[in-house]
């Protein structure tokens, strides 16, 4: 009986790495409130997670899997995005739609009370509407992030998307054309919005699935959002315009640690096997001497580009753990020389994959190399690690503005790297005045944070706010 009576959450991300990690958190958070949750993968990524043993089974909470609509062959990388895109309003909206009808015909779980869905899957709302289950919308980017994408309704409107040819991509155009922003900063260029713009094609299937995705969230007026008052309180402001209810819940991995039964991290969401072994090598390291360089999940960069941030980790003499994924690059491998091996030997530590969370939180650690993914800036947010910034796509440059203009923790690399300037920005980061600066304010950052996630800090309270209205939404739905 006592099962019948929880309320049940289904959750559904986007199957993507960076957008799976703080669905499931959120999925932890609402089962320690008492949720029964079902989460829900692309059965393409449940069977990585079972080869990665990232899948344990807990009680009342189990995993269901949709169709993403792609064939087995496809690696599902970011050259694939688009099509992934065009498949999931169609074959995953049909097989959400027979998820939820068995779930809600079966004797043995509790009715769906509601779904909380990725923003960028926001089709499932017609399966929702379908069924009368209450729905809400969880955007895993940056608030500053959500607000670039809110833009590009307007970017159509003023002419300035599609580009007029391929030259505005590189004659400045995207440096000097600005967009209205938020009251202290006034504007902000095209080249910090969200990449999707970058094209010359008006029916560009990424630009469009995220302009629609961002308008259909203001249609529903609530939001969930993983971040912290304080840290981005002018964008929530605006905001708080569009969204009456508007809940901020991160840094979601500090609000873990203060909600969460430690019996719930034994389910995992890394869709590569995590390589502990790093966590010893760094054992024997003296405090903040590492630099930890990881691209995230979807990033690709060019054989030149890998060989220019190689030979830059190299000269700098800097110890560094060195996290490349087998589709980081094409010929990797090569890129990878004996030559630059011997270089590094004894100081350097290269990995498939690894438990990023644990690594920042090391003592060794003392300067980040990121991509600027909202889950690692966060996470080097919570950690009070400095970072260098390579923003490669969708809201990753917006990530990179705020934190090298706004937060002071970090320095932008350009695109086009080259070892010197990498070699330089870790010496000033690691050694130099501006590094002291950096991680002073990522200090003080990170004491915001943890205040923030604490019994009474903003984001607690938001929290529970959201599980109040999500089991009132249950109540008043039967």
């Amino acid at each position: 009986m006592e099962l019948i009576r929880k309320p049940h959450a289904v959750c559904i991300p986007l199957p993507a790495q960076g957008h799976i990690n703080p669905m499931l958190t959120l999925a932890k958070l609402l089962h320690a409130r008492g949720f029964y949750i079902t989460f829900v993968h692309s059965e393409f990524n449940y069977h990585k997670l079972l080869d990665s043993a990232s899948l344990d089974s807990v009680e009342d909470f189990q995993f269901e899997t949709v169709s993403d609509g792609l064939p087995p062959d496809n690696p599902r990388g970011i050259l694939d995005l688009a099509a992934l895109a065009c498949n999931l309003p169609v074959h995953t909206l049909d097989s959400f739609r027979q998820l939820i009808k068995k779930l809600n015909s079966s004797p043995d779980l509790p009715p769906v009370s509601c779904i909380v869905s990725d923003g960028v899957m926001g089709f499932t709302l017609k399966v929702a509407r379908e069924f009368g289950i209450p729905e809400i919308l969880f955007f895993t980017a940056s608030a500053c992030g959500f607000l670039g994408y809110l833009q590009f309704e307007k970017l159509v409107e003023k002419g300035y998307f599609p580009l007029k040819d391929e030259s505005y991509l590189c004659n400045g155009y995207l440096d000097t054309t600005t967009v209205e922003w938020t009251p202290s900063m006034g504007s902000v260029r095209l080249r910090d919005l969200p990449t999707f713009l970058r094209t010359t094609d008006a029916d560009d299937i990424l630009f469009n699935y995220n302009m629609e995705s961002a308008n259909n969230a203001v249609k529903t007026g609530s939001l969930i959002l993983n971040t912290f008052d304080e840290l981005e309180q002018e964008v929530l402001d605006v905001l708080k315009t569009k969204f009456p209810e508007l809940y901020t819940v991160g840094p979601l991995p500090l609000l873990r640690q203060q909600i969460c039964d430690p019996k719930l991290d034994s389910i995992k969401s890394s869709l590569w096997r995590e390589d502990e072994k790093c966590l010893q090598w760094l054992d024997g390291k003296e405090a903040r001497s590492v630099v930890y360089v990881n691209y995230g999940s979807l990033v690709i960069m060019t054989p030149k580009q890998l060989h220019e941030f190689a030979w830059g980790l190299a000269n700098s003499n800097y110890s560094f753990l060195w996290v490349i994924r087998p589709n980081l690059v094409s010929g990797g491998t090569e890129v990878i020389s004996q030559e630059f091996l011997d270089e590094i030997k004894g100081r350097g530590l290269i990995l498939d994959w690894c438990p990023q969370e644990k690594v920042l939180s090391h003592p060794s650690v003392g300067v980040f190399l990121t991509h600027c993914g909202w889950n690692s800036t966060l996470e080097s947010i919570c950690q009070g690690v400095p970072i260098v910034c390579w923003p490669f796509f969708a809201e990753q440059q917006m990530n990179c503005l705020y934190a090298c203009t706004q937060w002071g923790i970090g320095l932008e690399i350009d695109v086009d790297v080259e070892r010197g300037e990498v070699e330089g920005l870790l010496r000033e980061l690691m050694e130099g005045k501006k590094g002291v600066e950096l991680r002073e304010k990522v200090l003080e950052w990170k004491k915001r944070a943890e205040r923030a996630s604490r019994v009474g800090g903003s984001s607690y309270v938001s929290f529970d706010l959201l599980v109040e209205n999500l089991k009132g939404g249950m109540h008043s739905s039967t």
